[in-house]
């Protein structure tokens, strides 16, 4: 049995962002499936981000219905993280019919994932409580609960108002509440290789901070749009430290693990958690160069950290 969202005080459905523990696939199939065939038989548009093999099984399933529904692979849309809110954004602006309701379901966390990649999903997963304002929305985001963590369920109970286990839905006791999950973001970040050294930067010194990039991409063997891209990036990020983090900043570059990992710090804030995942609005100054670098690096993070903003910018080597 599954229980709906109550009504608003104005009689609309809650946007509901809802976690699904299953335990094996036949739970996430019959579970996804009857989900879809719901959206199907309502006529409400239903986008599916969902891994090749997943979205190749529910159109065999589906026998001949999947026309009705959109499916996009969480390796093309989801490798940064970044990139899925946009692509819910475009699903919903595309279907505007007045009092049409929308479903979704989009797997971005799995097995597997490095601890960054992980921290930059879960990041996703919370502002996933404040990005739409549709109220007709309903996301349906699964999590395989026979490999991941205890700490990993315990992170999707706190990010989602609603969770679906075990055969029922129902409100989540540990959701923090869209207010606490748009706070600035303040997780730790792991320290660099020791020997990594720190170049300051002000104004005038943007040439420096390209040229030192372009030195460690080019010492890790990167191919040469992969260094321009990057350096891009860095410089866009750079550029905002000067504008709006004090005049002036740090730069930190590595190679680890086959990826070059360029760090920014600086004095600012970033007012608005949704900078650098939702476009950026022709009327509106500022948050284009965290967008930009997003479209660019193959993951980003930010944090809020002592004194200020830092940003590290990963691009792999090959």
């Amino acid at each position: 049995m599954m229980d709906v969202a109550a009504p608003q005080a104005d009689g609309r459905a809650h946007y509901r962002h809802e976690a699904f523990l299953y335990a094996n696939q036949d739970e996430f199939f019959d579970t996804a499936l009857r989900f879809i065939l719901d959206a199907i038989a309502a006529d409400e548009p239903i986008l599916v981000i969902l891994s090749a093999e997943k979205i190749s099984e529910i159109r065999s399933r589906l026998n001949g219905r999947s026309r009705a529904v959109l499916f996009a692979e969480m390796s093309d849309i989801g490798d940064n993280p970044a990139h899925i809110i946009p692509a819910w954004d475009d699903f919903l602006n595309g279907n505007t019919a007045p009092g049409t309701s929308f479903r979704g379901i989009g797997e971005p966390i799995v097995a597997g994932q490095s601890p960054a990649k992980l921290a930059e999903c879960q990041r996703h997963e919370a502002l996933l409580n404040i990005a739409f304002a549709n109220p007709e929305f309903w996301l349906l985001c699964p999590y395989d609960a026979s490999v991941m963590s205890n700490e990993v369920i315990d992170e999707a109970r706190r990010t989602h108002p609603f969770m679906n286990e075990n055969g029922f839905s129902h409100s989540s006791s540990t959701f923090a509440g869209p207010e606490v999950l748009s706070e600035p973001y303040r997780a730790p970040l792991p320290d660099p290789p020791e020997g990594v050294v720190s170049l300051w930067f002000q104004e005038g010194d943007l040439g420096d901070v390209r040229e030192h990039v372009t030195s460690r991409a080019v010492r890790a063997g990167m191919k040469r749009d992969r260094i321009d891209d990057l350096v891009v990036a860095t410089n866009e990020i750079a550029t905002n430290s000067l504008r709006y983090g004090g005049g002036r900043g740090s730069l930190r570059a590595w190679e680890e693990a086959g990826w070059v990992i360029c760090e920014i710090s600086d004095d600012g804030v970033i007012e608005d958690p949704l900078t650098g995942r939702l476009r950026p609005s022709i009327h509106k100054s500022g948050g284009r160069g965290l967008w930009l670098a997003n479209q660019l690096c193959d993951l980003v993070l930010t944090r809020a950290l002592p004194p200020g903003n830092v940003t590290r910018l990963h691009m792999r080597r090959g």
